[in-house]
């Protein structure tokens, strides 16, 4: 690839706040940005270069987009792992449907999306994969049974394709956005988000453009690879 063509990237979850913000923060550093969506959105509406339809827990869906991405773009330089979702219960009051909808697009959608590129990135001997995981992931929030259990795996799942492709010049990274001003917030009472922001040694949230132009610095660095960033200001063990 010469040094003159845009890197490409595909963001997943293109639709929700933090999403947006990685998709603005890849288009304003030079890259050819590619933003997945569950329902599709208008280019023109996003910032994207281009848009696509991709619902992480259909596979065919996936594989579907990234092929034309390949075929439009000759490769895929980077991969944003960021469709989530919530759906808070207490453990014993958790739905059947509710946990498989909870791991099945925190989870085995980013999974899908990681074999879905993988292969070209091997191909091409370069590409990173950047999870967007959860301080939940790395302890447990009540209400979050299922989420948490999703978002642990996902740092289990990043770090085990790190070993498996980091002999093939692929990285493989988590972030850990910490608390954001997004939809998944919003509708949080109040008293329960003073206590997460009271779990913070700075007793605030994140910011979005923040986390984004970390992802973004993140996505070029060659040395990195199999690591976890949190970035609040949330104190956890080591252990």
């Amino acid at each position: 690839m010469s040094d003159t063509v845009a890197p490409v990237v595909l963001v997943t979850g293109a639709g929700g706040g933090l999403g947006q913000a990685l998709v603005t923060a890849f288009r304003s550093d030079g890259w050819h940005v590619a933003a997945g969506y569950r329902v599709l959105q208008s280019s023109n509406e996003t910032g994207a270069h281009y848009s696509l339809q991709m619902d992480v827990t259909n596979k065919s869906q996936i594989e579907k987009a990234v092929e034309g991405m390949i075929a439009e773009n000759g490769r895929i330089d980077c991969l944003i792992n960021n469709a989530g979702l919530i759906a808070d219960s207490l453990s014993w009051q958790i739905e059947d449907e509710d946990w498989g909808r909870v791991v099945d697009v925190n989870l085995k959608g980013a999974f899908f999306c990681m074999q879905a590129v993988s292969m070209q990135m091997i191909k091409q001997r370069g590409g990173h994969i950047i999870n967007i995981g959860s301080f939940s992931g790395r302890r447990g929030t009540a209400g979050q049974a299922h989420y948490s259990a999703a978002k642990a795996g996902l740092v289990g799942l990043g770090e085990s394709l790190a070993r498996e492709i980091g002999s093939r010049n692929v990285r493989v990274n988590t972030v850990l956005p910490g608390l954001l001003p997004t939809r998944m917030t919003s509708g949080l009472p109040p008293e329960q988000l003073q206590n997460l922001v009271s779990e913070n040694a700075l007793r605030r949230i994140n910011n979005l453009d923040e986390v984004a132009r970390f992802v973004v610095f993140l996505s070029k660095m060659q040395n990195v690879s199999g690591q976890v960033f949190q970035l609040d200001s949330r104190i956890a063990k080591w252990t």
